[in-house]
């Protein structure tokens, strides 16, 4: 399915907030609420919307360390990928993971609580992988910016 103006309109309002009650969306995108309410479950149906979730506010929940892991490996496998994805996948503390090209292989966005439980981290999924050459650790200071909207408009 195409999207157009009025899907990429939903799209865009409902990354910003998927709270809003199907009238409020309705008034935003210029539609009349069952007509929106019916392209949001297409939207919802095909996949374009993956799920709706809340987004919180760390600094309210205590101190917490997030860290840009950057990942290279020893041989370049497509199965061995996948068993360190696998891997990375299943630790609550990886937050993103991204399959990258260049120097690395991996970029991934871990949050822990303190540096003990990143050093329990990295041997859990980092060191217990034996195809893993080297990684390196960025441990962010400040987090300038965190957006989770995609530019769907001006596709």
């Amino acid at each position: 399915m195409l999207l157009d103006r009025l899907d990429r309109r939903i799209l865009a309002v409902l990354q910003l907030d998927c709270s809003l009650t199907n009238l409020a969306l309705a008034e935003r995108v210029g539609l009349s609420p069952p007509a929106c309410l019916k392209r949001v479950r297409r939207l919802v149906e095909q996949g374009y919307i993956a799920r709706q979730v809340a987004i919180l506010a760390p600094e309210k929940l205590g101190q917490l360390l997030h860290i840009v892991v950057e990942v290279q490996m020893e041989r370049d496998n497509k199965d061995l990928h996948q068993r360190f994805v696998k891997r990375a996948l299943a630790a609550r503390e990886v937050k993103q993971c991204y399959q990258v090209t260049g120097e690395v292989d991996f970029v991934l966005i871990v949050v822990v609580p303190d540096m003990d439980a990143y050093d329990r981290f990295c041997d859990k999924v980092l060191y217990a992988d034996s195809n893993m050459r080297k990684f390196r650790t960025m441990v962010s200071r400040f987090r300038n910016k965190f957006d989770t909207a995609l530019d769907v408009e001006s596709q």
